[in-house]
């Protein structure tokens, strides 16, 4: 064996011990501030930038910011009208607090809206800041087995949504909240599956009240390499007090991952129903800490 062959077999055999290593660990002495040791953490797993859910969490001690560099929205005809929307940094900061549970906080730091009539020259423009949005994820199973074919993972993600803003028309106006089922099944060794179910109790506008709408998507993902992947997804709402209907969209997106912490992204989702947003296309990136 000449030795450039032999320093790549021996550096192979290390990674492959070193990924058991951290699959077979107890983790469970690890907290917020005693954080899991770089040798142990996970294959970095993120929420986005499909709208399911992800059933893991983040390592303990670590923090993982998710973002939204940019983003455009058209949403449906209403009452004669169209708005665009851009938002701008959309962040998820998720922070380990435990081997098997995190915290979040989602938060939108800026966005605009144009609002456009039948009339040209009525146009209305709004911005300013988001909701901020508090989450907490429990991973149930699956954060340290998912390895093989047939392999799941299960957990739950409760919420709340706060405004910031009532009236910029960016901000949600009233307090939401509910909870979300994420679950994942490997597939193969290419292909897996997840699935979102969750409930939310919210409040849309002064004009309605408060009720509970239903959340579900599946979503589909393929590993092309070790680096680029895609993802395939239908997702909606439903119970809404929508009076053109209930929105299903379906999404596609491509994932490329930089290094073990740094992951960038691209996708788009497209309504399928009258009440679901036109077109909704997007870029971010994903960095672990």
């Amino acid at each position: 064996m000449t030795r450039p062959a032999a320093i790549g077999y021996a550096a192979a055999i290390i990674l492959v011990v070193t990924g058991a290593e951290a699959l077979g660990a107890d983790k469970s002495q690890y907290w917020l501030f005693n954080p899991t040791p770089d040798k142990l953490l996970r294959e970095m797993t993120t929420d986005r930038p499909d709208i399911t859910e992800s059933p893991f969490t983040v390592d303990a001690g670590h923090v993982q910011f998710e973002t939204t560099l940019v983003g455009y929205t058209r949403s449906p005809n209403q009452e004669h009208t169209v708005a665009d929307e851009f938002d701008f940094f959309t962040t998820n900061m998720r922070i380990g607090i435990t081997n098997s549970a995190e915290f979040d906080l989602v938060w939108q730091p800026y966005g605009t809206v144009r609002t456009r009539q039948e009339d040209p020259l009525r146009i209305f423009h709004q911005s300013g800041i988001g909701g901020l949005n508090l989450r907490a994820k429990f991973n149930l199973w699956g954060n340290d087995t998912y390895e093989k074919p047939g392999a799941t993972a299960l957990a739950l993600l409760p919420f709340v949504s706060l405004p910031t803003d009532r009236h910029n028309g960016i901000s949600p106006e009233f307090v939401a909240g509910g909870i979300i089922v994420p679950l994942a099944v490997k597939l193969s060794e290419k292909w897996e599956v997840a699935f979102n179910g969750g409930v939310a109790h919210l409040r849309e506008d002064s004009e309605s009240h408060y009720h509970t709408e239903y959340l579900a998507s599946t979503s589909f993902s393929y590993e092309w390499s070790e680096k680029v992947g895609t993802y395939y997804e239908i997702a909606g709402r439903f119970n809404t007090e929508n009076t053109q209907g209930d929105p299903v969209v379906l999404g596609t997106g491509v994932t490329y991952k930089v290094s073990k912490n740094f992951q960038l992204d691209a996708g788009v989702n497209i309504g399928l129903t009258r009440a679901a947003d036109r077109i909704n296309p997007f870029v971010g990136f994903s960095s672990r800490f």
